[in-house]
């Protein structure tokens, strides 16, 4: 198994390889040469073993290079070890014979991004070994809310690394903010950026082509990496919740061996619903990849009119880790379904640097639309839905879900379309506490911390303890920059010196 640039396929690496360097030297991102099969029993052993375990044999296939042996153990250190509330990682919750919330918020930061950044550190660290590379890395982040915390939380004091966060100053809820600027660890550094998640994006890519900077960081025996999706060890981790949810609608009895699912997932920067995509490559049987977004409707347009156009206002929404306008996975999808057209890619993303926009013929945009429908959800939506499905089933969904579900909705009502689903929740319906109270009718409390004492009195859900920690925390990362001063800030974090 061997990797390759979306912009150069000549360009082949190591499973490794790929994992530590992250990002491409031509700015493309690592795809894995061929997809492992696995056939229906294949699958359907998984069932019956543990979460940590269905990690292993998923995973494995991709890293050449990598033991079982040393794989089991980085697995249990993520999934087993206590860092997960719930002792099965990734539980799915039916809430109708045909529906079930697949829960990826139990982890330490109460989101979906535990689920590859408790494993990543793990994975890029024995990258660095196997490649016999003894320089320090430097973990560099941009995040739309959920990435950030749940990388500091995995990269937090662990040798050989640091890390270096940036944010939309305000793009993020408030409960966010507090998770990542009150992050412990002496190798951690979070800053604001004056802008939106785009922009800090855009920020952290120009630092990674910048070969100035990295030069600097040479000197100092230091290289950039990538704990953001486009770091294939980011989302390798992600395929295996897809087969476990699969497994799971088995034993509840919603699903026979051997019938089709279909996944609806709030997204933001394509890389979870991506994951996905190559779980059914890989033999999952899946009916329909259901891309929902928020009013930042860039994937439905794309998707609809096979147009992708950046060149629009970004709306700051109750469901802020969607708010992105350029989503950097879906090069990986284009790559895949062009048959690793690298030539088409280049083009594509030159265009979409210097013009904002490009389009795909319709014959591609026919491929991709036979694989994955679309919908797009408003704040009034999300919030309309928060309250029928909480009125209805008692289940408390956070507002990036409730983006999820109402999509389905109007899927299922359009299409006619009654395969089982399962919705991707994200987090935690306590990080976005303010819109769900709001969502209930419920504006009596502004204080983040008297929020979730409101919604624990209405609804009787139990705030995740990693939050409620946070109360009383230090304030040690205050500080903001402006989008053209990002390099000179992360300079100064990993290095002590200035630009």
């Amino acid at each position: 198994m061997r990797y390759v640039s979306t912009r150069n396929k000549n360009l082949r690496v190591t499973a490794a390889e790929a994992i530590a360097m992250g990002l491409a030297p031509d700015g493309g991102l690592f795809v894995p040469e061929s997809i492992p099969k696995f056939t229906l029993n294949d699958i359907c052993a998984l069932s019956g073993i543990s979460y940590s375990e269905r990690a292993v044999r998923v995973m494995l296939p991709f890293l050449d290079g990598f033991s079982e042996e040393e794989l089991r153990g980085w697995t249990k250190a993520a999934y087993a070890s206590g860092g997960f509330s719930n002792p099965n990682a990734a539980p799915l919750t039916l809430v109708a014979d045909d529906t079930a919330f697949l829960e990826l918020w139990h982890g330490p930061t109460s989101a979906f991004k535990d689920m590859a950044l408790q494993i990543l550190p793990y994975l890029l660290k024995a990258s660095l070994e196997k490649n016999s590379d003894t320089r320090e890395v430097c973990i560099l982040v941009a995040t739309s809310g959920d990435t950030g915390k749940a990388a500091l939380e995995g990269f937090r004091d662990v040798p050989g690394t640091k890390i270096v966060v940036f944010y939309p100053r305000d793009g993020v809820s408030d409960i966010q903010k507090l998770q990542m600027t009150t992050q412990e660890g002496e190798n951690v550094f979070v800053c604001a950026v004056e802008g939106n998640f785009d922009d800090a994006q855009s920020g952290v890519k120009a630092i990674f082509a910048d070969k100035e900077f990295a030069n600097l960081l040479e000197s100092e025996n230091v290289f950039l990496s990538s704990a953001n999706s486009i770091n294939w060890g980011r989302l390798l981790p992600q395929i295996v919740y897809y087969f476990s949810a699969y497994c799971d609608m088995i034993t509840s009895g919603s699903i026979n061996k051997g019938d089709k699912i279909n996944f609806c997932v709030p997204t933001g920067n394509f890389g979870d619903i991506l994951a996905g995509y190559y779980a059914m490559r890989m033999g999952l049987p899946v009916n329909r990849l259901i891309c929902a977004s928020n009013a930042n409707r860039i994937l439905t347009d794309f998707f609809e009119t096979g147009v992708y156009d950046k060149n629009r206002s970004l709306f700051k929404t109750d469901s802020p880790s969607m708010d992105i306008l350029i989503s950097s996975n879906l090069e990986r999808l284009l790559f895949e379904e062009s048959a690793g057209d690298d030539i088409f890619i280049r083009d594509v993303f030159r265009l979409l640097n210097t013009d904002g926009k490009y389009e795909i013929s319709e014959n591609l945009r026919k491929k991709l639309t036979g694989v994955f429908s679309v919908g797009s959800c408003d704040d009034d939506g999300a919030s309309m839905a928060i309250a029928d499905v909480f009125a209805n089933s008692g289940y408390l969904m956070d507002t990036h879900t409730a983006v999820a579900w109402s999509v389905l909705s109007e899927y299922r009502n359009k299409s006619g379309d009654s395969t089982p689903a399962v919705v991707v929740s994200t987090a935690s319906a306590y990080k976005f506490s303010g819109a769900v109270l709001k969502a209930l009718g419920d504006n009596s409390v502004t204080d983040g911390f008297k929020m979730f004492d409101r919604l624990y009195e209405i609804t009787g859900s139990t705030p995740p303890k990693p939050l409620l920690s946070l109360n009383g925390k230090n304030l040690r990362f205050p500080g903001s920059v402006s989008k053209d001063a990002m390099k000179a800030a992360a300079l100064s974090a990993i290095t002590g010196k200035a630009v």
